[in-house]
């Protein structure tokens, strides 16, 4: 799921997907939030009950999701959306490695 290179970067569902939410309106950004949700869900499904990607290790998954998290705000303020609301577990991780780092 991550890109190799630049062109695979602007063509990955993740990567273009949340720019699609900070930056259309109407029906393609209900359609980006749409999609993105269903890529949440994807790995809020991954995740399951344990506390990491890599079950009670944290791992490559978690490193590389961190950084994402940080921009889930930015996506549900632009985007008019709570991920908390369709991605609990994901949320909750996301507040729990968040501890880790400060």
């Amino acid at each position: 799921m991550v890109p190799k290179s630049v062109y695979e970067h602007h063509n990955n569902p993740v990567f273009s997907t949340d720019r699609r939410v900070c930056t259309t309106k109407d029906e393609e950004q209900e359609a980006a939030k749409k999609e993105f949700l269903d890529i949440m869900r994807l790995f809020e499904a991954e995740l399951g009950d344990k506390p990491y990607f890599g079950g009670e290790t944290f791992g490559y998954v978690d490193v590389a999701l961190v950084a994402f998290y940080s921009w889930f705000y930015t996506y549900e303020t632009f985007g008019n959306f709570s991920i908390e609301a369709e991605c609990p577990m994901l949320i909750a991780w996301g507040r729990s490695t968040n501890l880790l780092f400060n």
